[in-house]
């Protein structure tokens, strides 16, 4: 019998992202408490950036944007927003969205795998995704579910369980 396998991946769906900041856009838009400040949240190339007049208000867009991104199923770990900085009369936050595994993080997870998931599964580095095999699928799932317990900066998926 051939090994059974999955891929663990990190990916951010870049339509329920695009959606996601459309709705904080609006809601930025509509409320009360953003009128005449200057507020915006808008994709800018690969980054979504955030504008308003204070720090403060930087700060509620960008809990705005959280919420949004929540609501659409996208984790916050894939979220990375920097720290709010002046440019001219507003305050700008730069945000953007982690996709694929960086080696340093395919390694701890490789390492996890090693040391506590059960002997037979083997894992090895692709790019940015990590390819888990095993003969048994039991021992698969219970790789899934060590993985799944682990705190991670990372959000991670399953795919390909085969």
């Amino acid at each position: 019998m051939a090994d059974s396998s999955f891929d663990v991946v990190s990916k951010v769906e870049k339509m329920e992202a695009d959606n996601a900041v459309h709705q904080a856009s609006k809601e930025i838009e509509q409320r009360y408490d953003f009128k005449g400040v200057g507020a915006s949240v808008e994709w800018s190339g690969e980054k979504i950036m955030l504008k308003a007049n204070s720090e403060e208000r930087v700060k509620a867009v960008l809990d705005v944007l959280q919420s949004k991104l929540i609501k659409r199923g996208i984790s916050l770990k894939s979220l990375e927003a920097g720290e709010p900085y002046a440019s001219g009369k507003e305050y700008r936050v730069e945000a953007t969205l982690k996709d694929g595994i960086s080696s340093e993080n395919a390694k701890k997870i490789g390492k996890i795998i090693r040391d506590e998931a059960p002997k037979s599964v083997k894992s090895q580095i692709q790019g940015d995704e990590l390819r888990v095999q095993s003969k048994s699928r039991d021992d698969l799932q219970e790789t899934i579910a060590l993985l799944k317990g682990k705190d991670l900066d990372i959000d991670l998926q399953f795919v390909n369980f085969r």
